[in-house]
């Protein structure tokens, strides 16, 4: 047995016997990623009705999309614990850390996954509960346990699992697959890739370890940098559509068009003006662009112009 694999024993050990904070299974959940993907479901969920939300298909919609989404960052969290075990940004994760065992996260995963499909299909509707099921198995399994491994695209490919929530949130209270919560669909699905990228460049040498076919790893970081790029001017175009279908007002295009224009700035930076803190500031606005874009949505459905 190796030396860390000694040390982590110890440390499972350990934890087990003083008890493990359940702040630790809250961390298996990603909480701040599922954050973000439950505003875009509420985002969703608005902007399917015209007027006030239904109370029970709302709290438990979100609920259960909350729970089947940090079931899926569990599973995550399992299939990953070799590759997290040698990455810098994850080695002191629940798993190679020590504090937790694969036992323990198994069960908590599938509790909180099977927890989150009952309320969904008991509560809201049968429709939202497969579709939520699916995007779970898109990103714990397809992702997770295939693509990340396969191809340089893994997060291309992968990507419309992460993208599902605004649909979710929609189907929750209408039971309707509708165009316009495709359209929201299409954005994160868009958005998807240049935000990973970016960080992907930050870790590069963490990947290249770990022997994860990202896309700077397999075919350059100035390769990648003008895929981001290409990506946001993209996204921008996407992000008009709403506008352009009526979907929207002047609100959400003058916040979108402000939003992409500032996003295609990082990404330009990126490529042609890049220092060692571009790639992970060009990532960190990504997420405050996806979260401003979907503030901005529903402040325009409440305030038209």
């Amino acid at each position: 047995m190796s030396k860390s694999n000694v040390i982590a024993t110890d440390n499972l050990v350990a934890s087990e016997r003083r008890g493990v904070s359940w702040r630790t299974y809250l961390t298996l959940t990603k909480p701040k990623v599922v954050a973000l993907m439950i505003l875009t479901a509420l985002v969703g969920m608005c902007l399917a009705v015209p007027g006030a939300l239904p109370l029970k298909a709302t709290v438990l919609g979100l609920s259960g999309i909350a729970l089947m989404a940090g079931s899926a960052a569990a599973f995550n969290h399992l299939i990953d614990r070799r590759i997290d075990a040698i990455m810098a940004r994850t080695h002191k994760r629940p798993l190679p850390s020590g504090d937790l065992s694969a036992t323990r996260v198994f069960v908590f995963a599938t509790a909180i996954g099977v927890l989150g499909f009952v309320v969904l299909a008991g509560g809201v509707n049968w429709l939202t509960a497969w579709l939520t099921f699916a995007s779970l198995l898109g990103y714990a399994v397809v992702y997770t346990l295939y693509l990340k491994r396969a191809t340089p695209q893994n997060i291309v490919i992968a990507g419309i699992a992460g993208a599902m929530p605004p649909l979710l949130g929609w189907t929750a209270v209408t039971g309707d697959l509708h165009a316009n919560a495709w359209l929201l669909v299409m954005i994160i699905f868009i958005w998807t890739p240049p935000h990973f990228w970016a960080l992907a460049i930050h870790r590069r040498e963490d990947y290249a370890k770990a022997d994860i076919p990202m896309l700077p790893v397999t075919h350059g970081i100035a390769y990648t940098k003008t895929s981001i790029l290409l990506y946001t001017i993209l996204l921008a175009l996407v992000c008009l559509m709403p506008a352009l279908v009526g979907m929207t007002g002047l609100i959400y295009l003058a916040g979108s068009t402000l939003l992409s224009t500032g996003f295609i700035y990082y990404a330009w930076k990126l490529k042609y003006a890049c220092d060692d803190k571009t790639a992970i500031e060009t990532f960190k606005f990504s997420i405050i662009h996806l979260m401003l874009l979907f503030v901005v949505l529903l402040v325009d459905h409440y305030l038209p112009l």
